[in-house]
């Protein structure tokens, strides 16, 4: 057939290639893609190359990166893509409410010095269900989260309450020089939410209205929940399913996904390393 196109080829050539196995860069390919694919189906079916490749590492496979990136193509798997997340705005004035402390600037040195907070809306069968989530900037770490089928005042101080119960079990005895930064929607302008921060020795700041970069970190933050679970796992029945899938995601979240931001640690390998650092010091103190 080749020498019919003109194609020279010595038939020892043609035989020894014919007869030839796979080459070590397949057998090492079929090796590999059973332990990426059950590792990216382990983590939500939600990581990139980068974070798959990062969490191989982290189990123990020395494998390089483009390598990831090309099996995942033959697999035909990817990470999931943000979108851009769009959501009504409280465009009411209120002629009193905290001021902006934050001013954009989310960076901090430790924990419990910047918590963030936000909620998401998720559409269900049963109608709408509202997801409010406390963070801390520094390490990421969701402290707080709530679902409910109402968005009110009680659904952002239940999600506050929670972080707050976190943070004592975990040994915290006060939260004097702690800010929590909000947009400046109603529930988190209402006299019995910024009533509950100062009771706790907590600043209140809120954010312009209906500027989404005065609280772009929990913005963020929410657009994974929403990439990563929402959109991801949908579509949805009710409150219920809503708040036990989120309960799963969060404790993964938290646990398991490491995070470019604090240098590819999980938000609680980072407070535990920040732990660890500033514990001789204030004992020495």
């Amino acid at each position: 057939m080749l020498s019919k196109h003109d194609v020279r080829i010595a038939p020892s050539t043609y035989y020894d290639a014919r007869g030839r196995g796979p080459s070590p860069r397949e057998l090492s390919d079929e090796r590999w893609k059973p332990i990426i694919l059950a590792t990216w189906q382990a983590q939500r079916k939600v990581l990139g190359a980068r974070k798959l490749w990062l969490r191989l590492r982290r189990d123990g496979h020395d494998i390089a990166r483009c390598t990831v990136e090309r099996l995942m193509r033959d697999l035909g798997i990817a990470g999931v893509v943000r979108g851009k997340r769009k959501r009504p705005v409280d465009s009411d004035p209120r002629e009193t409410r905290p001021a902006d402390l934050v001013d954009r600037h989310f960076a901090r040195f430790r924990t419990d010095q910047l918590w963030v907070a936000d909620f998401t809306y998720v559409w269900t069968w049963s109608g709408w269900v509202y997801v409010a989530f406390v963070f801390d900037a520094h390490s990421r770490r969701i402290l707080g989260w709530r679902a409910a089928t109402s968005m009110a005042t009680l659904l952002v101080l239940d999600c506050l309450e929670m972080a707050l119960w976190t943070r004592r079990r975990e040994g915290v005895d006060g939260f004097a020089g702690l800010t929590h930064h909000t947009d400046a929607g109603s529930a988190y302008t209402s006299i019995a939410f910024t009533d509950r921060l100062v009771e706790e020795g907590i600043d209140p700041s809120v954010g312009s209205v209906g500027d989404a970069y005065d609280n772009s970190l929990a913005e963020s933050q929410i657009g994974l929940y929403k990439s990563e679970l929402i959109h991801h796992e949908g579509p949805w029945r009710d409150v219920d399913q809503v708040e036990a899938a989120t309960a799963g995601w969060v404790h993964w979240f938290n646990t398991e996904r490491t995070h470019g931001s604090i240098d590819d640690l999980t938000p609680v390998e980072l407070e535990q390393l920040d732990y660890a650092l500033t514990e001789p010091l204030e004992r020495a103190g």
